[in-house]
């Protein structure tokens, strides 16, 4: 199967796959955080303050982070380099700051975040797919995908750059068909989604999700990456994404761990978290009492 990006134009701003997709995983990790807030009978408005400073944080995290991988000027005001774990620090500390300027418990941060990640993390996952980036090996499998103009494309040429070995007998200019990695992550994060969703409301710690977030996530990243078309293997084959999740599954036990058992936090005085009136309720929904 051969696969071209998606990208347009709107008079000059072009407009690509990855950029809608990311807005779109914005958009959804604001909303399952609203609802989620809305559900425990508190403001939803503190779910927007989390998405605006992911959107920075994550920004600069993931652009730093490429930047110490690839330390050249181009790397930070490039389109490209929006490295996932580079992103999720960055985001993860802008999101711990605004929870401490508004006096909310960190815990009930990591808490409200935890599905919100595995789903805009699907959703970017499918952006990738949409650019054609962070694809795997070449493959024989009847799902495996061309990307002629993929960044950059499957070519033979490009594989063997990254060390991968090719037939000898196929031309460097062939198109090969490969892992749709990105695709295999959007399955597995999607999965994740749906059972931290499911248990969000258990009897457990308050923060303990975040933990269980941190290991399937990592343990998602950890499997693809053995099919990923990577340079970066150093660790007797392993690559640099894989021991940054080999950390983040080690981290997240640890998390599930220590927040396993059930408590409870005090929100008394968080005005961030303060249910509105019943009436600027309504006109957020639209939903004005008629007067009689």
């Amino acid at each position: 199967m051969t696969v071209y990006p998606l990208s347009f134009h709107i008079g000059p701003l072009a407009i690509t796959g990855f950029g809608l997709m990311v807005m779109a995983a914005f958009l959804m990790a604001g909303w399952v955080m609203a609802r989620d807030l809305r559900e425990r009978g508190l403001n939803d408005q503190y779910a927007w303050d989390i998405v605006v400073a992911a959107v920075i944080g994550g920004i600069l995290g993931a652009k730093l982070y490429y930047w110490g991988l690839y330390p050249t000027w181009d790397a930070l005001f490039s389109r490209s380099g929006m490295v996932w774990y580079g992103g999720l620090i960055g985001g993860s500390l802008a999101c711990i700051l605004n929870g401490w300027r508004l006096k909310v418990p960190l815990r009930l941060t990591l808490s409200l975040t935890a599905p919100a990640l595995a789903v805009g993390q699907a959703l970017g996952r499918v952006g990738c797919f949409l650019v054609q980036d962070d694809y795997g090996v070449p493959t024989t499998l009847p799902w495996g995908m061309k990307f002629p103009e993929g960044l950059p494309p499957t070519t033979a040429a490009n594989m063997a750059r990254w060390g991968i070995e090719v037939p000898p007998d196929v031309s460097p200019f062939e198109v090969l068909a490969v892992h749709p990695t990105q695709l295999y992550e959007v399955a597995a994060l999607l999965l994740a989604f749906g059972i931290l969703w499911w248990l969000r409301n258990s009897r457990h710690g308050i923060g303990w999700l975040f933990g269980l977030y941190l290991a399937l996530s990592g343990t998602a990243r950890f499997l693809v990456e053995f099919v990923r078309a990577k340079d970066d293997r150093f660790f007797d084959g392993f690559t640099l994404a894989q021991l940054v999740s080999f950390t983040a599954i080690a981290l997240g036990l640890y998390l599930v761990t220590l927040w396993w058992r059930q408590d409870q936090l005090s929100l008394t005085g968080v005005k961030a978290l303060e249910p509105l009136p019943a009436e600027q309720r309504n006109q957020r929904t639209g939903k004005q009492k008629r007067k009689e």
